[in-house]
């Protein structure tokens, strides 16, 4: 399996690629803003690509509910950011936003990746990235970002996750982006409960028959510092546990907080795969 991301094509047979975080947002989940700064949030970069990071993902409003982000908010947080990081790194650059326009203003920043949580909600989200020959990610999430969503239900929310992610990675091809260029991500917590998320990282082979690199989102998350009763800064054991399942399972991106660990993962899982 390869995956194309800018000018950079990746051999993911064995191998899985680490996502650095990158949050531009006072008030993140995990972090709670500590690389809003831009001095902060540049020696994090340094950081994370000094630890191995394959490609670094931007982000500059959260996920969970919180006080309202503007477009022009959120331009103001991430293009700056995708432009200082473009002119520092060799690696290929993400933007996590599923606002088309700011999509497309860090595409023309030097983004190669749109990471839409929501699903391409907005309907000029594809095309966009279609025409700037970027990568997406399709996730599923099960209202939307930004949206509480405390009780869940699925009658089977593995086969409705996959069905719903087959839907989106096909609605990317039909808009022109190269199947290489197309990840999909179970959205773990987004919509989930806890129990759901482990369900659906156990099934992570599911996803992978789609046929598509499957991006695992499971750092530092809610299902697994409430399944280990650690504070949420706590949690890296159960994330390095969920990373490794995770490739062996299939998953072949690795979005993560703890670069330096899950680089260590990584390459531990892909000599294990190619021995194999």
């Amino acid at each position: 399996m390869e995956l194309a991301l800018g000018p950079h094509r990746y051999d993911v047979t064995h191998r899985a690629l680490v996502m650095g975080i990158l949050n531009r947002t006072p008030d993140s989940f995990f972090d709670q803003g500590a690389y809003f700064a831009f001095d902060e949030f540049l020696r994090k970069a340094h950081q994370l690509v000094a630890a191995g990071a394959d490609l670094l993902d931007v982000g500059g409003v959260k996920a969970g509910p919180g006080e309202e982000v503007s477009e022009a908010e959120e331009l103001d947080r991430v293009v700056p950011a995708v432009e200082a990081l473009r002119a520092r790194f060799d690696v290929p650059l993400s933007v996590d936003t599923w606002r088309a326009s700011v999509a497309r203003s860090c595409f023309e920043a030097g983004a190669v990746v749109g990471n839409d949580i929501s699903g391409f909600a907005d309907p000029d989200y594809l095309p966009v990235c279609a025409a700037a020959g970027a990568s997406v990610v399709a996730t599923h999430i099960r209202l939307a970002p930004r949206v509480p969503d405390p009780e869940p239900h699925y009658d089977d929310v593995v086969g409705t996750v996959r069905e719903v992610l087959r839907d989106r990675a096909g609605r990317a091809e039909r808009a022109g982006i190269a199947r290489e260029r197309i990840m999909v991500d179970a959205g773990l917590d987004l919509g989930k409960t806890e129990e759901q998320s482990l369900v659906l990282l156990r099934a992570s082979d599911r996803l992978a028959e789609l046929g598509y690199p499957v991006l695992l989102s499971a750092s530092n998350k809610r299902f697994l510092w409430k399944l280990l009763d650690v504070d949420r800064t706590q949690a890296w054991a159960g994330t390095v546990a969920a990373h490794a399942l995770g490739i062996s399972l299939g998953c072949r991106v690795l979005r993560a907080h703890d670069v330096r660990a899950a680089r260590r993962v990584a390459d531990v899982m892909a000599a294990v795969l190619a021995a194999a």
